[in-house]
């Protein structure tokens, strides 16, 4: 089909670089190469048993109608208390909706404040999807740059000198994908103090991340009292309860914007799956060992691979205090060949690696830093030991 056909704000829209890495190495691992895929940003833990059996018994109860568009009132209540008791932060079950996965609530979101020419400012590295979905509201994305040396966290300085009369949101991720970086309370505390200069900003704090935390508790923007009421949470069942393909995500925003978000997300999808919301609901208000569980196994992990790639040579490495990524900084490998590869980008290097080590990345450039490249250790022990001396191996054959 000719793309003169498709609209020009599809033809306009990037392809997810996460989802193409990750097709390239499912169609090496057909064709019988054993690679090793570190690309998908999910837990490889199973659902936990309690939150199974919740949508076992909803099935058998027959809960097969259509849900409410913002979500079923149990589940929205257990929204609202978790707020409460992990955050601090006191909402009413009409400021929650829930829809199908964080990105899914990220959209709706955007579509609702963000008009033609309207500023959106996003740190750098961002996740993939955030220019995109930017880009289809209409907006101007602003993008302020991080680099490793101050682990990919941007400064109020920085943040200062990109807000105009124009800005109408900043975009915030925190525990970050895709570098595992977490903004303390202090720096938080500073970040806030500048935007509580600009009231006509919104803050949009996406924090799905916030169980995989390695550092102490989880705290966020919407904490700080004069920034609450124009904020807007993003966060869901995903990440921390293993739960990525149930696709259950929320916000909790003001009444007005939770109000908006309904009345799209009426006309767009209508409610989330009866199913997944109903072991949803456990999984907010059931046992929470299971999340305690995986983040522990995710820190022995984030070690693990620290302890496999301090050795090598070129490789820049922040700590990563959250999620599952390391985002080495490459680019000493700029201009090195093997002799039949040549590296100048980040997608020079993920490419590299695929054909030569048969371990998948995704390059940095997906997430607006060229200079890295990201690796998921979201994935068995001995497969993170192998891949990462694979690596090793591969980066050793350029000169």
């Amino acid at each position: 089909m000719s793309t003169a056909v498709i609209s020009n704000r599809i033809n306009a829209l990037s392809e997810s670089q996460t989802i193409q890495m990750n097709q390239k190495s499912r169609e090496l691992q057909d064709s019988g190469v054993d690679v090793i895929n570190l690309t998908l940003g999910e837990p490889d833990f199973n659902t936990p048993e309690h939150i199974k059996e919740a949508a076992i018994k909803a099935i058998n109860d027959n809960l097969s109608h259509y849900p409410p568009v913002a979500g079923f009132p149990a589940l929205k209540q257990a929204v609202v208390d978790k707020l409460a008791k992990d955050n601090g932060l006191e909402y009413s079950p009409s400021q929650i909706v829930i829809s199908a996965g964080a990105k899914h609530s990220l959209a709706n979101v955007l579509q609702c404040i963000v008009d033609a020419g309207d500023e959106v400012i996003i740190p750098a590295p961002y996740w993939v999807s955030y220019i995109e979905l930017v880009k289809l509201a209409e907006g101007t994305p602003v993008i302020i740059e991080a680099g490793v040396e101050t682990k990919f966290k941007i400064t109020p300085e920085q943040l200062e000198a990109s807000i105009t009369s124009k800005t109408k949101a900043i975009l915030f991720n925190s525990p970050s994908n895709p570098t595992g970086s977490i903004y303390d309370a202090d720096e938080l505390k500073a970040l806030a103090a500048v935007l509580e200069k600009h009231p006509h900003i919104y803050i949009i704090s996406d924090e799905i991340y916030e169980k995989i935390n390695f550092v102490g508790k989880h705290v966020g923007l919407a904490e700080f009292a004069p920034l609450k009421e124009r904020t807007i949470v993003i966060n869901g069942a995903s990440k921390g309860y293993a739960m990525t393909g149930w696709r259950i995500g929320y916000i909790a925003a003001p009444a007005e914007i939770a109000k908006a978000v309904t009345k799209l997300q009426g006309q767009y999808t209508s409610g989330v799956c009866s199913i997944a919301q109903a072991a949803s609901i456990q999984a907010f208000i059931g046992d929470q060992q299971c999340v305690e569980d995986m983040r522990v196994a995710f820190n022995k992990r984030r070690d693990l691979v620290l302890d496999n790639v301090k050795d090598i040579p070129g490789f820049i490495v922040a700590i990563p205090d959250g999620a599952f990524y390391i985002f080495p900084d490459i680019s000493s490998y700029f201009g090195k060949s093997n002799g039949e590869h040549v590296i100048n980008t980040s997608m020079d290097m993920s490419m590299y690696l695929l054909e030569k080590a048969h371990v998948a990345s995704v390059p940095g450039s997906a997430f607006g830093s060229n200079n890295c490249v990201r690796f998921s250790y979201a994935a068995a022990d001995e497969l993170l030991v192998k891949a990462f001396q694979r690596v090793k191996d591969a980066l050793a054959q350029l000169q």
